[in-house]
């Protein structure tokens, strides 16, 4: 982790802004049916899309779960932010541009579920200063970051 100053006033800010009145648009709405829960449910996109079977974590049964799910979204809204950062301060990236995300479910006392997330970050061909500050850049832009931040603990590394 680094410039732990930096990223805190990154995250006061962000913040500050959601609380203002801002004035938004919807682009996108995501539509789904999940019937069956988390064990033994299947989630469908009303575009048709999106089908996948839940089971639960390390269920030896084919097919896939929320955190996995949650896990994919993020990373892939985490490296279109990084692209976004990197266009506004005219950085070109390389197509090999990864994020390993890791979300967590952990039970606390065995009375309540809760959200940890690592994710880890790869910027090829940029210097490790300017990669730091796009990875800063995208904790802002990522409407996922935006969402968890102050929310669950989330560890951003720059491999």
């Amino acid at each position: 982790m680094y410039a732990e100053t930096r990223s805190r006033r990154l995250e006061r800010d962000v913040l500050r802004t959601m609380e203002t009145k801002a004035r938004t648009e919807i682009v996108y709405t995501a539509r789904t049916r999940t019937t069956g829960g988390r064990e033994n449910g299947v989630s469908r996109s009303c575009d048709g899309y999106l089908d996948v079977k839940l089971v639960a974590p390390s269920s030896t049964h084919i097919g896939t779960n929320p955190e996995q799910l949650f896990a994919a979204g993020w990373s892939a809204s985490f490296e279109s932010a990084i692209g976004r950062a990197a266009h506004k301060k005219k950085i070109r990236l390389r197509a090999d541009v990864t994020i390993d995300a890791e979300v967590d479910l952990h039970l606390h006392d065995s009375s309540y579920f809760f959200l940890s997330a690592r994710l880890n970050v790869s910027i090829p061909g940029v210097e490790r200063r300017i990669a730091e500050e796009l990875v800063d850049d995208a904790k802002v832009l990522c409407a996922y970051s935006r969402a968890t931040m102050g929310n669950i603990t989330v560890t951003y590394k720059l491999v």
